[in-house]
């Protein structure tokens, strides 16, 4: 019989030796002793652990720039939510939890059950603690940590799961990247972006730009374009 050994990657970043399949995780990361920092996620039999902090100029205001446009398209125009950090995303068939940076979810989405809503151990109306199923867009910016699990593994997975629309942002070197990629029969296709760098959105139904400037003290400031389609 085989003994496995807990791992502990700090004094107080304990993962479990029993962590070896979706469903336990998922028990794990709803239980009071999961870890409260760092981004925690199991990709198809891996637990992947990120304790790296957030880069204030190529991460975190990227992604306040592209969630208050997707709030303002989504949420105020009654389509759906827009969530931000600590939303657990779960597909069994993609063997898949993690926590994106910004999900999209559309109430039809909810409605017809492509995505259940997971209620809270408490069972408390209106208490839930992850999204099971194919969120209508997932966001994710690119950290010096996650370059690997952004741009090649997670993509095969979300594609597994799914996901329709996955947006990858990179904002570490002096050109920056920003890709639409749709969900076809053979995994997800980057859709080409014009010469002013419009990309058509399908979930938006919509012309996108991202840019960005440098503003006062020569930090990056950000902002998505939206504009109507020509004809």
């Amino acid at each position: 019989m085989t003994t496995r050994a807990a791992v502990i990657l700090e004094e107080d970043l304990r993962i479990p030796a029993e962590i070896c399949t979706l469903e336990a995780f998922r028990q794990w990361s709803q239980g009071v002793e999961f870890p409260k920092r760092g981004r925690i996620d199991y990709l198809d039999g891996t637990v992947e652990v990120d304790l790296s902090p957030e880069d204030l100029y190529t991460h975190g205001v990227a992604k306040t720039a592209l969630a208050g446009e997707l709030y303002a398209s989504i949420s105020k125009a009654g389509r759906g939510n827009v969530f931000i950090d600590c939303t657990r995303i779960v597909s069994p068939a993609a063997q898949l939890s993690v926590e994106p940076d910004i999900v999209v979810v559309l109430w039809e989405s909810l409605q017809s059950g492509r995505v259940r809503e997971v209620p809270a151990a408490s069972k408390e109306e209106g208490r839930f603690v992850e999204l099971e199923g194919a969120p209508d867009l997932i966001v994710e910016i690119v950290s010096d940590s996650s370059v690997s699990k952004d741009l090649k593994r997670l993509p095969v997975l979300y594609a597994r799961a799914g996901v329709p629309e996955l947006w990858t942002v990179d904002a570490r070197r002096d050109s920056l990247l920003f890709e639409i990629r749709r969900l076809g029969p053979d995994g997800y296709q980057v859709l080409p972006a014009d010469a002013q760098g419009w990309i058509s959105s399908p979930l938006l139904g919509r012309l996108c730009r991202l840019w960005r400037t440098r503003g006062v003290l020569g930090r990056w400031t950000y902002g998505l374009e939206l504009t109507e389609k020509p004809g």
